[in-house]
């Protein structure tokens, strides 16, 4: 399943575009963040893909096909919408709510089937909400109603799930459990976007990332590329630190606001594209992740001059240690994409110095 939006604009004043021209597009197995100030246009950006608004101009495509020609029961059986929860006027429970989910996958008279109950209660187990399965939903907290929701889009097996804000009423642990079912429904093949406040969560969760800015502009790309400091810079008026926070898995890396930009402070940023030397440690727990691996280290080979692998049978583990030589961008992209895996730690460190200076390499490793 690919989803892409060609040119797209949208404006509710002419004068005043919310974005203008935007283009991206999103895979089967891909998580596309969308981040962006107060106002910047993210919920109207998702309710302009997903046809609730129409574009003034462009058009989203399901492989290929266009949203606005295809029937509302195909389109909404392929693609699942949840909005930010808010007060709850239904007077269902959590399970009938997410029951009706299933709708898609029946006909206007038909009541549901077994598989379509076996199925409801398999997304409130993924989600961990089964206590909450005979609580009205006007009883819940919007914490509670948001998991509900979210369970609700899932119970209809979409390709694309479409989130807005799906940590913004959520504690930790809930954050926690709606980004690992999305990395698990993307690990699965599902294509799934959400609006974050949150840039960290992007970092460590999502393919590729989409900031949108007041005034219209925007930018698209792989999230290491376009989640930097600069970027937050431009588009919230606010100076960041992206740091990186070493776990015993991994190395996370975190935003970490520091003050509101002054005018005109927008600043070029070069260290990102200094020549760097790095090593890059992957300790992978099986080899079912070796494809995506060796893809990946293929797909970066004219940085790479070494590579050394060995499996550890006793453990079950596989290591694989690199030496890179390339832009500090190129390298923290590569590292960010194998991050993300499942079941892999990644740990990249850069060698101190200038490497500027010094002639060009030699590639002994394509």
């Amino acid at each position: 399943m690919n989803l892409t939006v060609e040119q797209g604009s949208f404006y509710y004043h002419k004068d005043t575009p919310i974005f203008h021209d935007v283009n991206f597009s999103v895979e089967s197995g891909e998580i596309l963040a969308i981040l962006g100030p107060n106002g910047a246009g993210k919920t109207t950006m998702l309710r302009c893909i997903t046809g609730m608004l129409k574009w003034r101009s462009g058009q989203s495509l399901l492989d290929g096909e266009s949203i606005h020609t295809m029937p509302m029961r195909k389109l909404w059986k392929k693609m699942a919408y949840v909005p930010q929860a808010k007060a709850a006027s239904s007077a269902y429970t959590a399970f009938e709510t997410v029951l009706l989910g299933r709708s898609s996958h029946l006909n206007v008279f038909s009541a549901p089937k077994k598989e379509d109950i076996s199925k409801a209660r398999d997304v409130m187990a993924l989600l961990g909400i089964e206590s909450l399965m005979d609580k009205k939903c006007t009883a819940m907290s919007g914490g509670e109603l948001q998991m509900v929701l979210i369970a609700r889009a899932l119970a209809a097996e979409p390709q694309v799930l479409i989130l807005d804000e799906p940590e913004s009423n959520l504690d930790f642990k809930n954050q926690l459990v709606v980004l690992n079912a999305m990395t698990k429904l993307a690990q699965n093949g599902m294509a799934c976007i959400f609006n974050t406040h949150y840039p960290a969560h992007a970092l460590q969760r999502a393919d590729k990332s989409l900031i949108l800015s007041k005034g219209g502009d925007y930018v698209f790309g792989s999230t290491a590329s376009v989640v930097t400091e600069e970027n937050i810079r431009n588009a919230f008026g606010v100076e960041a630190i992206i740091g990186e926070i070493e776990t015993p898995n991994n190395i996370l890396r975190n935003v970490v606001p520091l003050q509101i930009a002054p005018e005109q402070s927008a600043v070029q940023g070069t260290e990102d594209e200094k020549r760097s030397i790095a090593t890059v440690t992957i300790i992978a727990n099986s080899n079912h992740m070796a494809d995506k691996i060796n893809a990946l280290l293929h797909e970066y080979g004219s940085m790479m001059i070494g590579r050394m692998g060995m499996p550890y049978r006793e453990c079950g583990l596989y290591l694989i240690h690199v030496t890179l030589d390339g832009s500090r961008k190129k390298i923290l992209e590569l590292s960010h994409r194998l991050s993300i895996l499942p079941d892999i730690s990644v740990k990249t460190t850069f060698a101190k110095g200038d490497f500027d200076a010094m002639p060009e390499k030699e590639v002994y490793f394509e």
